[in-house]
């Protein structure tokens, strides 16, 4: 949009909601868009929380079944001495 399409918009919407409205109605979708970015931060927090931990808890069952497939090539090899 350019700046004259703007200011047409702008001046529409003075004739049709009067500039005391028209001040009622900007803070309002202020507030409104307000809000709406507070609740995209919780919720970008809450997906970057549950995916740290979703991700420790992957490593750490990738570090538990390193373990046991070390501990299980151990044995095999312990067996194949014997």
């Amino acid at each position: 949009m350019s700046g004259g399409e703007v200011i047409v918009i702008l001046v529409v919407a003075l004739i049709v909601f009067g500039p005391k409205r028209l001040r009622e109605l900007a803070r309002a979708i202020g507030k409104l868009m307000h809000d709406l970015n507070r609740s995209m931060r919780h919720v970008k927090a809450q997906i970057e929380a549950e995916t740290e931990e979703t991700g420790k808890d992957v490593k750490d069952k990738g570090d538990k079944l390193s373990g046991e497939k070390n501990m299980t090539e151990n044995k095999s090899v312990l067996k194949d001495k014997d």
